[in-house]
């Protein structure tokens, strides 16, 4: 189906990724933010709450992180596709009411605007360390979405994109941007209503009395149906049969939790965006997302002037992660490169997935900024050298790490 023209501010603009994201979110039909704001995810927040009004859209503030995912939980079931934003702590705060709505199969979409460091950390500068935290952050078995767009064009077409995956696999979908493209501002190009394709809610139309909210179609993905229109809903955080009422028995847990893991697993090739270029002969593959593909382009370039056969491998979808693309790359490349504003977290994917077959080196950054490609290239210079195979991930030390810890810093300001 298509956008409605209410809800679409077409035009051509120049700003931020925070501002693109909320300007998606209403184009997708989002009609309910309910948020706690917190740097530097704020602007999106108040860029949705401006034209929200005039598109029959609400933004409340609520009390904290928690009680902003419960309200988001509860306006789907309600009827209505919505969406919450944060960053930093809020993102831990929220933890638990995602669970809840994976195990109650809500289509809802989170926003992280990724920021450095744990706790406070630095909460005006960049960060990529919650890509594990938004797999599987929340406790119990589940599978979620997550995507990585690396400009405000894209936090605009990617928000659609989240709100289409949330309501076709009935699940949370997480944008897992950061401080950078939040708040990099470009040209973004909102086309007109009738380009922008919506997945519409996947509502049961049969007898009331005959509906089962939690029975799934041959995709494994079930039916919703809106609370108050006279469907017999019982919906519970705890494990339930087809009728949402809570089980005992082994064997229907196991059955399940496992349809919550398969509907994404069975689907991961429907899901699963990429951008490759250059791969076709490369020896070197850079694996990155989110700011730091940005950032590499320039470290590949510095490379393949150099000689070197690189090609580079943009994760726009991070999870479910592309096993069998890396396991394929692995067999005829020399080396992965994975440069992550983090201490290691996608990377130790790719290594599983090359299965030892290619070398996988880690390009680290604590945050609070983004690599230097200088180190991005000198990295890739290093793989192709490496004639021999090298167990595990390999910590490529850049230029800022051996100022800190190779002595050439004073712990003074």
């Amino acid at each position: 189906m298509k956008a409605n023209p209410k809800d679409v501010l077409t035009g051509v603009y120049y700003i931020d990724g925070d501002v693109a994201a909320g300007y998606g979110a209403l184009a997708a039909g989002c009609k309910f933010i309910g948020g706690y704001p917190i740097t530097p995810s704020t602007e999106a927040a108040e860029a949705f709450a401006r034209v929200a009004p005039k598109a029959g859209a609400l933004f409340i503030q609520m009390e904290d992180e928690l009680g902003s995912m419960a309200s988001v939980v509860g306006a789907v079931w309600a009827g209505v596709k919505s969406m919450t934003i944060t960053s930093g702590p809020g993102y831990s705060l929220m933890m638990e009411n995602i669970g809840l709505g994976a195990m109650m199969e809500t289509p809802f979409v989170l926003l992280n605007i990724q920021r450095g460091g744990p706790s406070t950390g630095v909460p005006t500068k960049t960060g990529q360390a919650d890509m594990m935290q938004s797999r599987w952050g929340s406790h119990g078995d589940y599978e979620v979405i997550a995507i990585s767009p690396d400009s405000p064009q894209e936090m605009f077409d990617y928000t659609i994109k989240a709100f289409n995956l949330a309501e076709r696999y009935r699940c949370p979908v997480m944008i897992m941007s950061d401080e950078c493209v939040g708040h990099m501002t470009e040209k973004v190009v909102i086309p007109p209503a009738d380009e922008i394709e919506l997945e519409p809610r996947r509502f049961y139309k049969g007898p009331p009395e005959e509906y089962l909210p939690f029975k799934p179609d041959p995709d494994l993905v079930p039916k919703l149906a809106r609370a108050g229109d006279g469907f017999n809903l019982y919906i519970t955080g705890r494990v339930h049969d087809e009728r949402g009422y809570p089980v005992d028995k082994e064997e229907f847990k196991m059955k399940y939790i496992r349809r919550l893991v398969d509907k994404i697993r069975i689907n991961k090739d429907k899901i699963i965006e990429l951008k490759e270029e250059q791969t076709d002969d490369a020896e070197i593959v850079v694996v990155s997302y989110g700011i730091s593909s940005r950032v590499a382009v320039k470290g590949v370039e510095k490379a393949r002037s150099k000689g070197i056969k690189v090609g580079t491998l943009r994760l726009v979808t991070v999870w479910p992660f592309p096993d069998e693309r890396i396991t394929e790359l692995a067999k005829r490349v020399k080396a992965f490169v994975v440069p992550e504003i983090n201490y290691g977290q996608v990377v130790f994917d790719v290594a599983r997935a090359s299965h030892g077959k290619a070398n996988v080196v880690l390009v680290p950054h604590g945050g609070a900024g983004v690599h230097n490609p200088d180190d991005i290239a000198d990295a890739i210079e290093y793989a192709v050298r490496e004639d021999k195979k090298i167990e595990g991930v390999v910590e490529y030390k850049t230029r800022l790490e051996k100022l800190v810890f190779e002595g050439g810093y004073k712990l003074k300001e």
